[in-house]
C-alpha cells in the first residue's frame, strides 16, 4: 500500500504562485510514475503533470511554462510549483501514484484562484 498526502493549496490571486506538495508513504519502493491531477467544478479530471522514476516530464498544454513538477526522493515527495495562475486553474488538485499495476490516488488539496 502507498499512502498519498497533499498539501499547499489555498486561495491565491490571479497572477500568483503556490506549490503543492505530495508525500508518499508505506510501500513506495519501485514507484513508477507520480502525477498531479485536478477536477474543476463540473469538469473532468484532468492530468496536469507528472514525472517519472528517472526524472523525465510532461505537461497538460494549458500548463506548460507555468507549472513545474519535481521530485525529492530523500523526502519521498513530489513537488507542483504553480506560477502565473488563473482563475481557470481553480480545481482540486490530487497526487497519483503507479506502482506496477496499481494506483494510488491521495484526497486532493484546493487551489482557488480569484480574478
Amino acid at each position: 500500500q502507498v499512502q498519498l498526502e497533499e498539501s499547499g493549496g489555498g486561495l491565491v490571486q490571479a497572477g500568483g504562485s503556490l506549490r503543492l506538495s505530495c508525500a508518499a508513504s508505506g510501500s513506495i519502493f519501485s514507484i513508477n510514475f507520480m502525477a498531479w491531477y485536478r477536477q474543476a467544478p463540473g469538469k473532468q479530471r484532468e492530468l496536469v503533470a507528472g514525472i517519472t522514476s528517472g526524472g523525465s516530464t510532461n505537461y497538460a498544454d494549458s500548463v506548460k511554462g507555468r507549472f513545474t513538477i519535481s521530485r525529492d526522493n530523500a523526502k519521498n515527495t513530489v513537488y507542483l510549483q504553480l506560477k502565473s495562475l488563473k482563475p481557470e486553474d481553480t480545481a482540486v488538485y490530487s497526487c497519483n501514484a503507479v506502482k506496477g499495476d496499481m494506483v494510488y490516488w491521495g484526497k486532493g488539496t484546493l487551489v482557488t484562484v480569484s480574478s
